[in-house]
């Protein structure tokens, strides 16, 4: 673009024309000047902002790690507290916990697929199936199961015809998943040496538990069920195996002094109930569109994110170890 160019400027008639004066052009604005370097040491402008922190990766388990290993210990000492004491104190540890995970399944269930449960039967009926396991073995078992099935029936027909299938079945599920399972782990505790056949039932499913978990996270590459659950592999499995099978013969020469190979017998047996409660969990969950059960647990979320393998492992258990260990 040029600058502006001088015209005449027409007068009057009879005078000289002049011409104008172009107007003298705006200076332009100077550059500011480089900004000096900082010393070494010092720091950001006033004004500038800080740059943002990253943040911290989640870790592989998606949970607070250092948080939930001290909650699990924290469990853990409960339970060593209840057994090495009064042994029958293990009842009530699982009476409170098979409450609390019947409570948090009720809620999953209702808020996600508006399941009408039959809940005050179940609770009940729930901890008399634990409780009565103890003096009167399988038949309090069968009887106070008897007992809570027809509860339910009468308690949900109040409602009505629709949905009657649905949440009787759901109710059916929660009463036999959750205190009917535990209910072996009442019948653990309650010969003699019951406190070595708690004690070897834990540790076998805590191998199992600690073995998939880090032989997944180093080595996994090929998903067991990825439909299921996509962080579970094989070489997870396979750790599962080998130090769940490991715990299982030192427990059961150490605890119950028996023969070591009794371990190889009931190690891949509880291994293998053990990862399946962990898959009908995730089952459970996706069918719902959950992540966590509950929120009961610091750092792990509901109490059953704890309890799936364990729960599901406690019949067989208690069936393997009085068939070798009587």
């Amino acid at each position: 673009m040029t600058g502006p160019t001088s015209r005449p400027v027409r007068s009057a008639p009879g005078e000289p024309v002049t011409p104008v004066e172009p107007a003298p052009a705006e200076p332009a604005p100077a550059e500011p000047a480089p900004a000096e370097p900082e010393p070494d040491g010092a720091g950001p402008a006033t004004d500038a902002l800080p740059e943002p922190r990253e943040a911290a990766p989640p870790s592989r388990a998606g949970r607070n790690l250092p948080l939930a290993i001290a909650v699990g210990l924290g469990m853990g000492g409960v339970v060593l507290l209840a057994l090495l004491t009064v042994r029958q104190a293990w009842i009530g540890v699982l009476a409170v916990c098979a409450a609390v995970g019947t409570w948090e399944l009720f809620g999953a269930l209702h808020r996600s697929a508006g399941i009408r449960l039959s809940r005050v039967p179940v609770l009940v009926g729930g901890q008399a199936i634990i409780w009565l396991a103890w003096p009167f073995g399988n038949e309090g078992i069968l009887g106070a199961l008897v007992a809570t099935v027809v509860g339910c029936f009468l308690w949900r027909m109040r409602l009505g015809a629709a949905g009657f299938v649905r949440d009787v079945g759901a109710s059916m599920l929660v009463l036999v998943w959750i205190p009917l399972f535990m209910a072996f782990g009442t019948m653990l505790v309650v010969p003699p040496d019951g406190t070595g056949r708690v004690l070897t039932f834990l540790i076998v499913v805590i191998c199992s538990d600690t073995g998939g978990y880090a032989a997944g996270a180093l080595l996994g590459r090929h998903p067991m069920a990825p439909r299921v659950s996509p962080k579970k592999s094989w070489e997870g499995f396979a750790g599962s195996m080998v130090l769940g099978s490991v715990g299982a013969c030192l427990s059961i020469v150490l605890l119950l002094h028996e023969n070591w190979w009794f371990g190889l017998i009931v190690g891949p047996a509880l291994v293998m109930t053990a990862v399946l409660g962990d898959l009908v969990e995730s089952l459970i969950k996706r069918d719902l569109g959950v992540k966590d059960m509950g929120q009961t647990i610091p750092g792990h979320g509901g109490i059953m994110e704890r309890l799936d393998s364990l729960v599901t492992a406690a019949p067989m258990a208690w069936l393997l170890l009085t068939v070798l260990v009587p």
